[in-house]
């Protein structure tokens, strides 16, 4: 009897001890991991941040649809200014500007006369404007046409998107209407496999601060400059 007493009580302080140690250890592994899974959520918020500004640039308002933004990255072109040569301080001074050399480069380009050209030390000196695909001049590299696709999908789930949210209504005190959007990944899909009660708690706090409890760039209720709420 004294040893199945004894054998109960042992086992009673191992659990107790296991319950202590978990209670410290859960929201530091949970902690660790939120922040390593909002830099990847970030990233990528980030990134479709850069793709909406850009769209909105050349359609005059952003888009909701994430994956007509990404079929834009795929065939979309963006005008660039190719730049050669810079003025000297002496063609400066004298008066001479880069709107000016422009004029007379692309006036020897149509009459095929570089004579002036060349006695304004204008040589080498190149502004041209180009259309280079929209996915190269945004992101240098960083993605192809196949990798793009995965833009849209949160990070650490079974291909959930990011919820997207356009307001095309939206006026300034002054009358001035202004395209909004907001893109955001709720605490329940990419921290939706880590611990129920540390993420329930964590939603709870945010609710209760009135703040989105996930990540998001942008608004849609008022102008923030799409900034991202980690930022």
């Amino acid at each position: 009897m004294k040893t199945t007493i004894r054998v109960l009580l042992a086992l009673a302080i191992c659990f107790l001890a296991y319950i202590c140690v978990m209670s410290v250890v859960t929201p530091i592994h949970f902690e660790n991991e939120r922040a390593a899974r909002e830099v990847a959520v970030a990233e990528k918020l980030t990134d479709i941040r850069t793709a909406e500004n850009e769209f909105r640039l050349q359609h005059g308002r952003y888009t909701a649809n994430l994956d007509s933004l990404v079929l834009w990255l795929q065939t979309g072109s963006k005008k660039e200014v190719v730049k050669e040569g810079a003025l000297t301080e002496k063609q400066l001074e004298a008066g001479m500007t880069e709107a000016k050399a422009v004029k007379i480069i692309e006036k020897a380009k149509k009459t095929g006369n570089y004579k002036e050209v060349e006695a304004e030390g204008l040589t080498g000196f190149v502004r041209d404007t180009i259309a280079s695909p929209v996915l190269t001049a945004l992101f240098k590299g960083k993605y192809d046409n196949e990798s793009v696709k995965q833009l849209i999908y949160i990070p650490y789930t079974d291909h959930i998107k990011f919820e997207a949210e356009t307001n095309d209504n939206y006026t300034t005190s002054q009358g001035i209407r202004i395209p909004l959007v907001e893109v955001r990944a709720h605490y329940n899909t990419y921290l939706g496999d880590l611990d129920d009660q540390e993420r329930v708690n964590l939603i709870d706090r945010e609710e209760q601060l009135d703040h989105y409890p996930g990540l998001k760039m942008g608004d849609i209720n008022e102008p923030n400059n799409n900034a991202g709420n980690w930022e």
